[in-house]
């Protein structure tokens, strides 16, 4: 269609070439649709690209994405565009049924106040900062032909509104009187109002005609999206710059204070940021629990707790660091860089057992005192070790820091990132 020429066309001139031999672009592949009994099936009016980015181009991705992104929202106006990982993508919809990051779902009866609401908060979430544009799930109004029963006429001839629906639902197709030719196919031309009823005990049929009315403009909905029963309409966005739980608390909170629900209406927060939470507690505790049973071992190995608490004390002091280089990188605390702080916990601790091991071989076998020579002595010794170590684990994780906004780093930068 119109739509995937013009960005294919936007793509193309992106894409490596003997002519552009430093295009971001690698190759592109573009699905229209999905098959209607697909997991994650979509209708011919949503279109997907995958792109495959040129690591040789030294364009940073979130750099080409908000180029690509502000380039076709000004050259293909009407349109609404989104930009996601395919992994990401599949995790969203199996989240919340939604693509993408954050998910706002109103519930509702009536579909024109759904409608509404998703504009009150398509508008509050223009005003929350690293918030992509919105995006309302696409709903219109397309023409119907409604049959519209008179209860008089029913009365009169003794028939049900459920007997009527029936039997029209049976033999919706009617009798075709003619054939509409629309290039090389053919359609039967019905005309529904000749369709006739059997009337019960064998009194004859009549024509739906004498019994319905047709609306020469009927309209409703092209699509009517369900949660548990319940019509739901969606507002989705991704988070761009910022930390996905803080940009998450301002959205509920920007929501409350901007949106006024009636009456039987509510509304639902969903997304990654589920995950990330869930994740993030289930993290923090594991790691309450590994730092307790450190402690037990310590005080197994050390039979004093300053001495246990002393060792213990290097995390938070290491995790200073670790807070330090993701504020100097730009990056904001993710599951990721998480598991590269309970990593960092490890080294310290692993650091401190060494040291402290040292002093106590030092006081035992060689008969020093715990003084402050006892200290620099034991220190040094241990430096070369120490260092050893620590640089073995740094010096690999560099690379990974130095490339760290290449396509395809993402979840490993955050992690060398704190570590190093």
């Amino acid at each position: 269609n119109e739509v995937s020429a013009l960005i294919d066309a936007k793509l193309k001139t992106m894409q490596k070439s003997p002519d552009n031999p430093d295009g971001p672009l690698l190759h592109y592949v573009r699905r229209t649709g999905r098959a209607e009994r697909d997991e994650h099936a979509e209708p011919v009016n949503r279109g997907e690209y995958i792109l495959s980015m040129n690591p040789q181009a030294g364009t940073r991705r979130d750099e080409f994405l908000k180029t690509l992104l502000a380039d076709l929202r000004a050259e293909v106006p009407g349109v609404d565009f989104e930009a996601e990982q395919p992994l990401s993508h599949l995790i969203s919809h199996m989240l919340s049924g939604v693509n993408a990051q954050v998910a706002i779902k109103i519930y509702g009866d009536d579909l024109d106040k759904l409608r509404q609401l998703a504009g009150e908060v398509q508008t509050a979430l223009n005003q929350v900062s690293g918030v992509t544009p919105p995006i309302i799930d696409p709903q219109e109004r397309v023409d119907e032909l409604h049959v519209v029963l008179r209860p008089d006429d029913l009365a009169v001839y003794g028939i049900s509104r459920e007997y009527v629906a029936e039997f029209v639902q049976t033999a919706l197709q009617g009798e075709a009187v003619s054939q509409v030719l629309e290039g090389q196919r053919r359609f039967d031309l019905v005309v529904l109002g000749e369709l006739r009823l059997d009337l019960p005990n064998g009194r004859g049929q009549i024509r739906l005609r004498e019994v319905a009315d047709f609306p020469a403009t009927a309209s409703g909905p092209n699509l009517v999206n369900r949660d548990n029963v319940r019509r739901r309409q969606v507002v989705r966005c991704n988070v761009s710059g910022r930390d996905l739980e803080g940009a998450v608390a301002d959205i509920e909170r920007k929501v409350k204070e901007r949106v006024k629900l009636p009456e039987g209406y509510f509304i639902e927060f969903g997304g990654q940021f589920e995950a990330q939470r869930s994740a993030t507690l289930r993290i923090t505790l594991l790691a309450g629990v590994s730092l307790a049973g450190i402690f037990v071992v310590l005080m197994m190995l050390y039979p004093s707790a300053r001495i246990s608490f002393q060792i213990l004390n290097a995390i938070p002091i290491a995790f200073v660091g670790g807070v330090l280089a993701l504020v100097l990188t730009g990056q904001t605390l993710t599951v990721a860089s998480l598991v590269g702080f309970v990593s960092l916990g490890g080294i310290a601790v692993r650091n401190g057992i060494l040291l402290v091991t040292h002093y106590v071989y030092l006081m035992k076998e060689e008969g020093e005192g715990f003084t402050e020579k006892m200290v620099l002595r034991g220190s040094l010794e241990r430096l070369s070790p120490v260092l050893m170590t620590a640089l073995t684990a740094g010096i690999g994780l560099v690379p990974l820091v130095v490339g760290g906004k290449k396509p395809g780093l993402e979840i490993l930068y955050p992690v060398a990132t704190v570590i190093v």
